[in-house]
């Protein structure tokens, strides 16, 4: 597929917008992340959090969260300079490449956090065992 220079500068414009959106999301499902886990887990169970499933589910949840806060950093602060670099070198092979792969990357582990919520949806959280 041969894409044109003007779809490739739309394309790093949407991506620097997305920036300041993205983090204002990420903060927002962060805070009520953590209150979420305050009330379905408590403070008194985090200690036990890898002896259960509920707890194992919940870790690895949080470890994809977090790798995907690497990419989305990652993205931001060396793909996208690195887009426009290669959109003002004429190198559009080279401008989609990084970007495809990291998108697929965190598209994968999206899908994974959606199904690991699913699951937990089915299990008992640790404060309602109490």
């Amino acid at each position: 597929m041969r894409v044109d220079a003007e779809h490739l500068g739309l394309t790093h414009r949407a991506l620097h917008g997305f920036g300041t959106v993205g983090t204002i999301v990420v903060g927002t499902i962060v805070v009520t992340g953590l209150v979420n886990g305050w009330l379905l887990v408590g403070i008194g169970n985090l200690g036990s959090l890898g002896s259960t499933i509920y707890g194992r589910l919940l870790l690895a949840k949080l470890a994809l969260f977090v790798a995907m806060l690497g990419l989305a950093s990652l993205n931001r602060f060396r793909l996208t300079p690195a887009f426009e670099a290669s959109i003002a070198a004429a190198d559009h092979r080279g401008a989609l490449g990084a970007l495809r792969a990291s998108l697929a990357v965190e598209t994968a582990c999206v899908v994974t956090i959606l199904g690991l919520v699913a699951w937990l949806g089915m299990l008992e959280p640790p404060v309602s065992a109490i």
